[in-house]
């Protein structure tokens, strides 16, 4: 009984904190609006504990922020922040990358070993890129932050996979407010998913990192546009 009901709750607060960070990528939870854990315990119907215990994982991702008067709000990110994201990714990724491609025929012996997984990042990275072409956040979100995840297999270390999976996560949240409901928002979307899947199956190191640094460059990009007061602007939607 007592195993039973500890895996019920832990359950639980998985369900709360997916269905809540849903909801911050979503942009339905907007930054400086703070609520309470009898707030959220009341909207889904469930006791306060593994609210809190959810709410609480989110704000160790980077997605919420606790005040110990006013409850919890979405973490507001700065443009400054935002370049510290893609600067992070792309000296963890850099260095990932360069320790499987730039060894003698090391690439094509790990790309070889997970053939198997990349079809299944192959599908993510269509899907993804067909998103971003026709600017659908909502489906973009999911199968990106899928993409990504999956692509982690080439690492092979999951305590890299899940620190670039906190930044994209953070890196989203900073992004939605901007772009959602923007008419223009497939101008600000990289979709260049396939071509980094296409040039990883093939072990080709420097397509691999050219595709790379026009990802970075498109992040950068992005947060020169918001520092000059480009739209998209926040609250939009």
């Amino acid at each position: 009984m007592g195993v039973g009901a500890g895996v019920t709750r832990s359950t639980l607060r998985q369900q709360i904190a997916d269905a809540l960070r849903d909801e911050v990528l979503a942009g339905r939870l907007r930054p400086r609006v703070a609520f309470t854990v009898k707030q959220i315990a009341e909207q889904y119907g469930v006791s306060a504990t593994p609210v809190r215990e959810a709410l609480f994982d989110l704000s160790a991702q980077g997605l919420l922020e606790s005040d110990q008067h006013r409850g919890f709000r979405v973490r507001e990110y700065t443009v400054a922040d935002y370049r510290s994201m893609v600067a992070a990714r792309s000296l963890v990724i850099d260095g990932v990358f360069r320790k499987v491609f730039d060894g003698t025929g090391s690439a094509s012996a790990v790309i070889g070993a997970r053939q198997a997984a990349l079809v299944s990042v192959r599908r993510r990275a269509e899907e993804a890129a067909r998103a971003a072409r026709s600017g659908d956040l909502d489906i973009l979100i999911g199968y990106d932050l899928r993409f990504w995840r999956e692509l982690g297999v080439v690492i092979g270390n999951t305590y890299i996979n899940d620190f670039l999976q906190r930044l994209r996560m953070q890196s989203w949240a900073f992004s939605v407010p901007y772009l959602r409901g923007d008419a223009d928002v497939c101008d600000w979307l990289w979709n260049g998913h396939q071509e980094l899947v296409a040039a990883i199956t093939a072990a080709d190191g420097p397509a691999v990192r050219a595709v790379l640094d026009a990802y970075y460059a498109h992040g950068l990009s992005w947060a020169d546009r918001l520092a000059a007061g480009d739209p998209p602007h926040p609250g939009h939607g």
